[in-house]
Formats: C-alpha cells, structure tokens, sequence
C-alpha cells in the first residue's frame, strides 16, 4: 500500500505542476516581450576560496538575477543577467582530491549553495561522516555547473556521488533545462548517484507577473528533472519544491525572497532534505 501511496502523490504533483504550465504558458502570451523597468544591479566581489571546506564570503549577499533592467523575456521571468563575478565558494584542489580520495560528494550550486554550502558541509559531515568539495557560484545557470562538473572530471576524477544544487537561474530558459541534466547524467555514467535538488521560484521582490512566471518556469523544470529520473535510475530528486508547497506558511517562513532560504530556518530544513536523501 506504501507503494501505491507513493506513486500515487508523484502523479498528483506532476498533474498539478502541469497544469501550473499549461496555465501559465496561456498567459505569458499576454506579456509582452522587452517591457522590463530598470533598476540598480549589485554586484558582491567574487573568490575562490582554498581549505578544508568552501566559505562564501560573508559580506556578498547571494540574489538571483534581477530582470528589472532587462526585458521579461519569452518566457516572462527575464533574461539572466552577468553571473561570472558575482560570489562563489570552490574548494581548493588540495580539497577535491582529498574528497575524492575519500570518496565524498562533489557539489556543484548556484547562489542558495554558496549561502547555505559551509552549513550543510558541517550537517553532513555529522550525520554521515561524509565530507564535500563544492562549485557554487551564484547566478549562474545549470549549463556552466555541467561544465564545471565535465572540468572536474577531466583533472580528478569523479567519487560515487555527486550533488547538483543549481537549477534557479534556469527559469529564464526553461526548455534548455532538460538536455543539460543528459549532459550530467552522461558524464557520471550509470555507476555514480546524482542528487538533485528540484527547484522552488517565485521572487517577491518582482512584479506579480514575474512571480507567477517564475512559478511556471520552475514547475516546468521540474517536470523535465522528473522525467529524467525515470529514465535514469541512478537520478534522485531531492523534493524541495514539494516540501515547501506541503504547508501554505512555509514559503513565507521558510524562503526569504522567494528563492534564498532564510537562516536558519529555511537552510536548516533545505539541508536537512539533501541528507536526508544521501543516508538513503
């Protein structure tokens, strides 16, 4: 019965997240591409940062690409901004070799990983003894993660398992999102657990027309990120969008813009899904 229970769920998510698509695909015709409003853009310095485990910097505010100074784009959540300076977190190669020889995880995220990485380092690092050597680099989209990923492979090697925690800055161009979880999937071969956090997007601070396409637009990747756990076994989802959308007050309590988790208390349930899903 637990099984059917299961899957039950799983077809009512996905019935549900489609018919957040189909809905929101009807209205961004509505909306007309290149009317954004303009706004100041920040820019935190960027690092790389060597040692035992990889530390943001403190004084960089994590945040997502803005589209106020950009137009909304085709699918209505904008255009991604410049990422390449903003704030990362990469271990040290020193690091990553020492990981791998442990056989740990590898993690590769975007700005909620380069918040809540040191964090859910120390978590995991208690409950399961596990340690992780991290890529995370806000803004940036999925396709620069997998190249990291395929870097990284090329000059260590690769452990048993790797995390991807990057998939927001996706929602400006949903329909790529799918050949770029292939791509992870091709490169770790059949052999090596992926998991992968799904994604939860509607930014507060824009216009509701933004958030409702950023609702769309994360749905939308989450269907891709569950039709390519069926056809890869060695895909696991970790169900962050689900979790939030469980309890109507857990989007305000737990997400502080609607996208970066508050601390503690959103980084502390965000992590404890990942290791949750690691101790299987």
């Amino acid at each position: 019965m637990a099984a059917i229970s299961v899957r039950t769920t799983r077809m009512s998510v996905r019935i549900t997240l489609l018919i957040v698509i189909i809905a929101g695909l009807v209205a961004a015709v509505a909306i007309p591409a290149g009317r954004g409003k303009s706004a100041a853009a920040w820019a935190p310095a960027s690092h790389a940062v060597p040692g035992s485990q990889a530390v943001p910097d403190s004084q960089a505010d994590p945040a997502p690409n803005t589209v106020e100074a950009v137009p909304r784009g085709t699918y209505g959540s904008g255009r991604i901004g410049p990422w390449t300076n903003l704030s990362r977190a990469i271990s040290s190669p020193g690091q990553i070799r020492q990981v791998l020889a442990a056989d740990g995880i590898f993690m590769f995220g975007d700005s909620i990983a380069v918040q809540d990485g040191e964090s859910l380092a120390r978590h995991l690092l208690a409950a399961t003894g596990d340690s992780i050597a991290m890529h995370n680099w806000s803004g940036e989209p999925t396709s620069a993660a997998v190249d990291a990923l395929e870097q990284w492979k090329r000059d260590y090697g690769l452990p048993s398992r790797i995390l991807m925690a990057v998939n927001s800055n996706d929602i400006f161009a949903p329909f790529a999102f799918a050949e770029q979880v292939e791509r992870v999937m091709r490169i770790v071969g059949p052999n090596r657990t992926v998991y992968w956090v799904n994604a939860q997007v509607a930014r507060t601070k824009q216009p509701s027309e933004v958030q409702v396409a950023d609702q769309r637009n994360s749905a939308w990747l989450n269907l891709q990120l569950a039709d390519a756990e069926r056809r890869n076994p060695n895909l696991r989802i970790i169900h962050w969008a689900e979790f939030l959308a469980a309890d109507p007050d857990r989007l305000e309590t737990y997400l502080r813009d609607g996208l970066h988790t508050s601390v503690p208390r959103g980084q502390n349930a965000r992590n404890e899904l990942i290791v949750q899903a690691i101790r299987g």
